[in-house]
């Protein structure tokens, strides 16, 4: 296979792939799912199904590097400002309304007003692209309803707040009214069309399939890039004949039930010493000064590598597993939960002062978890097998590393790598964890009831 894995190796680490080689930068569609764990489900419960069985259209998102003028530049800028304005303001009005008299704006109410708005400001608001306007306010109105459903659900979330100009770096358009995508020929340049911004040319490296629904400017740092949003149809894959189970962890990147490992590259690890040393340099510079100007592009350019490595590897990883594989079983993972500060224990013996609670070495594995990026690995891996007809099968992962995949009976772990059975003796934790989401998926004969 051409720009990933040709297969995974079984039995021992599987090479890295290729830095060099760029990866696909097209993002699949993530498949969510909407039930939630039930309170009396078995631990041996399978949580989710996504069967992509029918011919049903996928939507694709390609992400393409941009390259406007300067006068362009600066009109986007602008245009970016405006739109962050017209955020905070929508915002503003929200949380005034219900600190003064306790009543909530809806999206409705708001873009009624941007008619009004648009024609009381010709030279600022008045330029841009309506349903642009439109998308920026329901942008603002999923984060509200992100907020009450974390409310909801008995969280502490902190209330939305005001973005700075610097911070608000995307725009999204519907293709046709404010947008326009004229795709590359002949070896030019594609071009982008943006209201009160101009045709931006567009270095489009594959060609998008489908129907273009959306277009998205969005900035980088310094670099700008055109997201296309795209309807297509599924492109099936021949049947493999085979299914799988998939752990992930830390120490492996993926083990599975067929005893195939992937190595863990640990990107932001082999990064550490480059980025700690930027930071500090950053750090003793004068704030505002033109060096500590340079650090900060330099220390965002090393984080933008480990950030396209890390896609590049999940994404040949995803690959390899969606082309030998007709189902695939993998944990349904909380990283959010999982890479929480542990909390404080106060001593009760002294007032003020409290005991040891491990948040040095928590926060180690924090990190490991948070470099390994399960969860975009996840979303990656269900939008290629919706796209290629794979079904994905995500379980509960209660107790998969310690309970022994033979019998069900409870393991003990002495070491990371392995689980010791009172019966079958020492075994590979991985590999057991693994054969374990394969059995609880229901993709094999069947796994003994736990031991009583």
């Amino acid at each position: 296979m051409r720009g990933g894995y040709s297969s995974l190796q079984a039995g021992g680490e599987a090479a890295l792939p290729p830095l060099g080689v760029p990866a696909r930068k097209c993002q699949h569609r993530a498949v969510g799912s909407a039930c939630k764990w039930p309170r009396e489900a078995a631990a041996c419960g399978t949580v989710s199904r996504t069967d992509h069985t029918d011919q049903v259209q996928v939507r694709r998102a390609y992400k393409f590097r941009a390259y406007p003028t300067q006068p362009q530049e600066s009109r986007a800028v602008r245009l970016l400002r405006d739109h962050c304005d017209l955020y905070n303001a929508a915002l503003m009005e929200r949380r005034e309304a219900w600190r003064m008299r306790k009543e909530n704006v809806s999206y409705g109410t708001q873009s009624a007003q941007l008619k009004d708005i648009r024609k009381a400001d010709p030279d600022g608001q008045g330029r841009h692209s309506f349903t642009a306007q439109q998308q920026t306010l329901r942008r603002l109105n999923a984060v509200f309803g992100a907020f009450y459903g974390r409310c909801q659900a008995g969280e502490k979330p902190g209330y939305p707040r005001f973005k700075p100009h610097c911070r608000f770096d995307q725009v999204l358009f519907v293709s046709g009214d404010g947008a326009k995508w004229a795709p590359a020929a002949a070896g030019r340049w594609a071009r982008a069309s943006f209201q009160a911004v101009g045709p931006v040319k567009v270095r489009q490296h594959r060609q998008v399939r489908g129907t273009v629904k959306t277009l998205q400017l969005k900035r980088e740092h310094r670099r700008w890039y055109v997201i296309v949003t795209a309807d297509t149809e599924p492109v099936p894959l021949p049947a493999a004949g085979r299914e799988v189970g998939v752990d992930v962890g830390v120490a492996r990147f993926l083990t599975t039930s067929d005893g195939e490992i992937v190595a863990n590259p640990r990107f932001l690890t082999a990064s550490a010493e480059v980025i700690a040393d930027l930071q500090r340099r950053k750090a003793r510079a004068r704030p505002g000064s033109g060096n500590r100007k340079r650090l900060r592009r330099a220390l965002a350019r090393e984080h933008r590598k480990v950030r396209n490595r890390r896609r590049d590897f999940h994404h040949k990883t995803a690959r390899a597993l969606v082309n030998e594989y007709d189902a695939i079983a993998l944990e349904k993972l909380n990283t959010a939960r999982m890479t929480r500060k542990p909390a404080p224990k106060p001593d009760p013996e002294q007032p003020g002062a409290f005991l040891p609670n491990q948040a040095a070495a928590k926060a180690g594995l924090n990190k490991g978890i948070l470099d390994a990026a399960w969860h975009q690995f996840t979303c990656m891996l269900a939008g290629k097998a919706e796209e290629a007809g794979r079904r994905i099968v995500l379980v509960n992962p209660a107790g998969t590393s310690i309970t022994c995949h033979q019998c069900g009976r409870r393991c003990t772990r002495p070491q990371q790598k392995i689980v010791i059975c009172p019966v079958h003796g020492a075994i590979d934790a991985d590999l057991n964890g693994a054969r374990n989401i394969f059995t609880r998926a229901g993709l094999g004969s069947g796994q003994a009831a736990p031991a009583a």
